[in-house]
């Protein structure tokens, strides 16, 4: 079993048993936008105009970001038309690979890509609710933290209290049916993506301060406020050095490359929509549109947004927000404490929409594996509702174990476990990318005869850049983030031994049958 693939004798859009065929174009699409936009947009332009040190290289930060995203979500709607069934990408590695390396995206995605992020845009959620009511605090200790070591810790407090109860109730509802959690996501995913339009409008023509105009435009390109950019590693410093943005071609490099983890991330999960193939009316079509759809819709929002930001704000502004709160602060500038109200509730609007569909889509990944023996039997079974109740369950019970988890600061605070372990993972999703990526020109020539209903845009061309600008970034944060690239490595190979174990297990209980 460890080596064998699991070929899809055909690539028609199987009936897989319970699944309900509920979503549409439409609903697909909102899924793609809804997981994308969470609480980024909002708070990474400050750290990228740092890295960058210009209003020309926050905006062609994010402008990269559009292009790679785009041209990922157009090259992956050729593995999702021919898989179009209930795990999305770690189908599509199983099928290019082995199962082994289905098996390592999926337990990468499941201890901490899919459930940090979600951890985190809760936190987020209980953070802005906060705002609205204070005591919804960091510092209001239900159990005060119990140190787990010297460098962990484990706590509740009612802004962790509110971010599990979201994760608890987003679940719960999600298990009650596709149809239920898409219309949560449709009507979260349309207030939000208003409320983002809103803002841009605000920020382009109504706040529009023209101080600030004058300031960023006339001086697009000029270079200030950027900060240092170190090795990752001691023993790198003797090759390699300390750059800025302004240190050169290859500085340039460097900044641009670093930056890519904020806008990336912000833009990430634009593929959730592949996991829920098996519910999906005509998923050989509508996964690859709703993908096109949505990436290009939230890219061209991020880019507006901003845009507004610097038709609002000064650079140095943006490089010194309160808490890294770029649009709390432009639209404070533009309504006072008003704005900063206005922000909150938008934030808490899109962090619930956000989550809901990370929720929804994330479970179906585990399922998928379960199916294949690769993780717990229950998880690979469906409720009377027609959706993996039970790999949802399991599912938020670890987000809320990551959500109680803290790190121990050396000053004496307490940080986040989830914010440490996404950190980690930033080199290893743009790896998993890539070689998915690849998967297409290793499909087409182990299986030339599979039919296609789709094929990857601008082939060999766009999906070899995008494999290419992907593995740029990667080499960029092993050298200059190595200690966090190292641990998302060790995250991932962690996975082998495991595999290879279940493996030996299954051979044997099927060797004594």
């Amino acid at each position: 079993m460890a080596e064998t693939t699991h070929p899809l004798s055909q690539n028609t859009a199987r009936s897989e048993p319970g699944f309900v065929r509920a979503i549409g174009l439409f609903d697909g699409t909102m899924i793609v936008v809804g997981s994308m936009i969470g609480s980024g947009i909002f708070i990474v332009a400050a750290d990228i105009s740092r890295q960058t040190g210009s209003p020309g290289g926050l905006m062609l930060t994010w402008v990269l970001t559009g292009l790679l995203t785009v041209s990922a979500a157009l090259s992956y709607g050729e593995l999702a038309a021919m898989f179009p069934h209930a795990g999305g990408q770690y189908i599509y590695l199983r099928e290019a690979y082995s199962p082994l390396w289905g098996f390592l995206y999926g337990w990468t995605l499941f201890l901490v890509i899919q459930t940090g992020t979600i951890a985190a845009v809760a936190i987020g959620f209980a953070r802005f609710l906060g705002v609205l009511f204070p005591a919804i605090s960091p510092e209001s200790w239900i159990v005060h933290p119990i140190n787990l070591g010297s460098k962990y810790a484990i706590s509740l407090s009612v802004q962790q209290l509110a971010a599990a109860l979201m994760i608890l109730l987003l679940t719960f509802l999600n298990t009650l049916g596709i149809r239920l959690g898409k219309f949560i996501q449709n009507v979260f995913t349309s207030a939000k993506t208003l409320a983002l339009a809103g803002l841009i409008v605000l920020g382009i023509f109504v706040g529009r301060n023209a101080g600030a105009i004058s300031e960023n435009f006339s001086h697009f390109w000029s270079i200030r406020g950027a900060v240092p950019i170190e090795p990752g590693a001691n023993f790198l410093r003797g090759w390699i050095p300390t750059v800025t943005a302004a240190s050169g071609f290859f500085g340039m490099i460097v900044a641009y490359g670093v930056a890519q983890t904020g806008s990336l991330f912000s833009a990430d999960a634009w593929n959730n929509i592949g996991f829920t193939a098996a519910e999906v009316k005509n998923p050989k079509r509508d996964v690859a549109l709703s993908m096109a759809f949505g990436t290009c819709i939230v890219i061209a929002l991020y880019c507006l947004a901003n845009l507004a930001y610097l038709f609002v704000l000064p650079l140095v502004q943006i490089q010194t927000a309160p808490d890294d709160r770029v649009a709390t602060a432009a639209l404070s500038a533009i309504f006072g404490h008003g704005g900063a109200i206005f922000m909150a509730v938008a934030i808490i609007i899109s962090t619930f929409g956000c989550n809901n569909g990370l929720i929804l889509a994330g479970s179906r990944v585990s399922y998928a594996m379960a199916k294949d023996g690769l993780f717990f039997r229950s998880t690979g079974r469906l409720n009377s509702k027609g959706v993996p109740g039970t790999a949802l369950i399991l599912q938020g019970i670890w987000v809320v174990i990551l959500i109680l988890l803290r790190t121990r600061n050396p000053s004496g605070g307490y940080g986040n476990l989830y914010n440490d372990l996404l950190n980690y993972v930033v080199a290893s999703v743009l790896l998993f990318y890539a070689l998915t990526i690849a998967g297409i020109f290793v499909l087409r020539a182990k299986r030339p005869q599979t039919e296609r209903p789709y094929k990857a845009f601008g082939y060999p061309i766009l999906p070899a850049l995008y494999v290419l600008g992907a593995l740029g970034i990667v080499l960029v944060l092993v050298l200059y983030q190595t200690q966090t690239a190292g641990w998302g490595v060790g995250i991932v190979v962690a996975g082998i031994p495991v595999y290879w174990l279940r493996s030996m297990w299954l051979a044997r209980a099927n060797g004594s049958a």
